[in-house]
């Protein structure tokens, strides 16, 4: 499964998927779960202004963080949607802690980061996250820290951001301005004017004005495929960039002009990435850019995240985007972020702020003698755990105000008024659902790509393991 910034649902393949040979795809499979409660067929509106992913079968199950068959919190009833399409074939892990309102149910069903904040596995409504790098040094995992962040994968800075108002877009920032060097037209700007662009790891792409891929396209020389809408890089030129190594500086502010503001600098290995089955036959060399038809489609995709570290506040309504740093044998240093609401002892760590996330953020260890819970992730695995469901299913729900949450109520697609509620879509049997034209990136010689990003010809299952601290505390440690 791959973390989601603009989901907060767990989405995963169901019966039906299949790979380029036609064997069946790693698959969840309902009816051998003793906890799975069927909800119905609802639209995913995951990235709905960007591709359609068609119908989702809802339900209830028990999901576990487990790497390995290591200890990790287990949460019941939690929202799992199924989706049965050749095109979707790694799950969404969402991030988000917005409810979900569903036609068939009164009161809103909450998001698994959220029920982990009420079960006090984690201290608050936060994350950290880099997408990882397969280029760099011996193909750099991911890391996701749930509840904090960890300070050895980023360089630290000032700026932060705050939340958009649109409840659907919150991770939105101006970037001002897109430079290139040592690029085959040498350094030049690539992008006319400062746009407003939504951060979502979901995806790989980056959704730029149609004048901005044109500079693009001119600076590495790409090509352009109709068909697919994709740009393409042939042999010749790929070897030319390879050997140019050009860089790409993203430079990132709170308005379109002036004021705070951060660069992030790509190599080209970020961009060098292959697409293969269901898009091509063969692998094929591509660089992640996308036209987007609108404003509403300026995204700055999983591509970016490679080389970026994002701290999301959900607690403070703001967030950070760092450049991220590439160590051998690095140690992890995690940082936790409090709740608003938390209270510090006369014997607790101080608070510290680093890179824009204002108060609040403190050493992940004891607090006036209590553990608060700390789930930090390098590459995930999920499993959606088969036990026998309790007859009395704890319902995370609030009762005393302290753990209210942001409801988020899903509409249908084509649908404008954010207070509709995500209708239950006609039962007319389960089929195949269609998925978008172009989905998760395979790496060349793959038949399905565990890593974070394609662009090799290994898969690269992260393997992990959990080092307990103390009750309630866990980090699950890199055991390359």
């Amino acid at each position: 499964m791959l973390p989601s910034t603009q989901s907060q649902e767990i989405i995963v393949p169901i019966p039906g998927v299949y790979t380029s040979h036609g064997t069946q795809s790693t698959v969840f499979q309902s009816n051998l779960s003793s906890t799975w409660v069927m909800n119905g067929l609802f639209v995913l509106d995951l990235d709905a202004n960007l591709v359609s992913l068609g119908e989702g079968l809802y339900g209830f199950d028990t999901v576990v963080l487990e790497i390995d068959n290591s200890a990790g919190p287990t949460l019941q009833r939690q929202i799992v949607a199924g989706i049965a399409a050749k095109e979707f074939y790694l799950g969404v892990f969402g991030l988000g802690p917005e409810s979900s309102n569903f036609s068939t149910f009164d009161d809103p069903q909450l998001s698994f980061l959220t029920s982990l904040e009420i079960a006090n596995e984690i201290p608050s409504l936060s994350y950290g996250y880099t997408a990882g790098a397969a280029y760099r040094l011996d193909k750099v995992v991911g890391s996701l820290t749930l509840g904090g962040y960890d300070t050895s994968r980023f360089t630290p800075n000032e700026v932060s951001f705050p939340f958009s108002s649109d409840e659907e877009a919150r991770l939105t920032l101006a970037i001002q301005e897109i430079t290139a060097s040592d690029s085959l037209n040498g350094s030049l700007s690539l992008l006319p004017a400062g746009i407003f662009s939504l951060i979502d790891s979901s995806l790989p792409y980056i959704w730029l004005p149609t004048v901005a891929c044109d500079l693009f396209q001119q600076a590495f020389q790409l090509i352009y495929d109709n068909d697919t809408d994709l740009y393409l890089v042939d042999d010749t030129t790929h070897s030319q960039l390879k050997q140019l190594n050009p860089s790409i500086t993203f430079h990132l502010g709170v308005q379109l002009a002036g004021g705070d503001s951060v660069n992030i600098v790509l190599p080209y290995g970020a961009f060098d990435l292959q697409a293969s089955y269901p898009i091509y036959p063969n692998a094929t060399n591509y660089f992640p850019i996308r036209r987007a038809a609108n404003e509403t489609q300026y995204t700055i995709g999983r591509a970016f995240l490679q080389e970026a570290y994002l701290i999301a506040d959900y607690e403070r309504s703001n967030f950070s985007v760092s450049q991220a740093v590439f160590e051998d044998n690095y140690i992890a240093q995690i940082v936790r972020i409090d709740a608003a609401n938390f209270t510090s002892s006369p014997t607790s760590s101080s608070s510290v702020n680093h890179h824009g996330i204002s108060g609040g953020a403190t050493a992940g260890v004891a607090v006036g003698g209590i553990i608060v819970g700390l789930l930090s992730m390098v590459g995930i695995r999920f499993f959606l755990q088969r036990r026998q469901r309790r007859k009395n299913q704890q319902q995370y729900k609030s009762t005393d105000g302290v753990h209210e949450v942001p409801l988020f109520e899903k509409h249908e697609l084509g649908h404008q008024d954010a207070t509709q509620v995500k209708q239950e879509v006609e039962d007319t049997g389960l089929v195949e659902v269609e998925g978008s034209r172009i989905q998760e990136m395979e790496c060349a010689g793959t038949t399905l790509a565990s890593s974070e990003l394609p662009g090799s010809n290994t898969e690269n299952e992260m393997e992990s393991s959990v080092v307990p601290y103390h009750r309630g505390l866990y980090e699950l440690a890199d055991t390359r």
